[in-house]
């Protein structure tokens, strides 16, 4: 890993944290996971402490955006893309994958299948999300961003998403 580890004396946490992380993980089950855990170490790093709403919320959304690349976006030999941006208001998440069919679908509530809630959970979670064709090559981006709370005010609960992506059956 990155030896980024907590220490007694650690600095205190910028009240405005920015950064940009980014980074190719293998299309499997322990490349998403990786995924996860590196964006949450680069949150922390960036301010955004791994005990907090906010840090829980932002790595759930990595998770499931990476374990959507890897189940539906996956095309054998080639990897994902994570690109995380941080500024003083928002974090965004990127995950771009290879495959070129399937758009991204929400999931409905009463959907009774154990598999498929994964952008339902992102479309809840995040303020906005959206996907769009990958620049500069074959597949897809899936996007997502978070407002972050004000400093010295806990995290509201998540709203309805501005996102323009629309729920479709399935």
């Amino acid at each position: 890993m990155t030896g980024e580890t907590a220490s007694p004396d650690r600095v205190p946490a910028p009240t405005s944290p920015t950064g940009h992380f980014e980074m190719r993980f293998s299309s499997t089950p322990r490349g998403a996971r990786l995924a996860r855990r590196l964006a949450g170490q680069r949150l922390d790093a960036w301010g955004i402490p791994y005990d907090s709403d906010t840090h829980h919320t932002l790595t759930l959304i990595v998770a499931e955006l990476a374990a959507n690349a890897i189940r539906h976006g996956r095309v054998s030999g080639r990897d994902f893309h994570l690109s995380l941006s941080c500024d003083a208001k928002t974090v965004r998440i990127e995950v771009t994958d290879t495959r070129t069919e399937g758009v991204p679908v929400v999931a409905t509530p009463t959907d009774l299948r154990d598999t498929g809630r994964g952008l339902l959970l992102v479309e809840h979670l995040a303020d906005r999300w959206d996907w769009c064709p990958r620049r500069g090559g074959p597949g897809k981006t899936v996007w997502a961003e978070y407002v972050l709370p004000a400093p010295g005010r806990p995290a509201a609960a998540p709203s309805c998403p501005s996102s323009t992506a629309t729920a479709v059956p399935g």
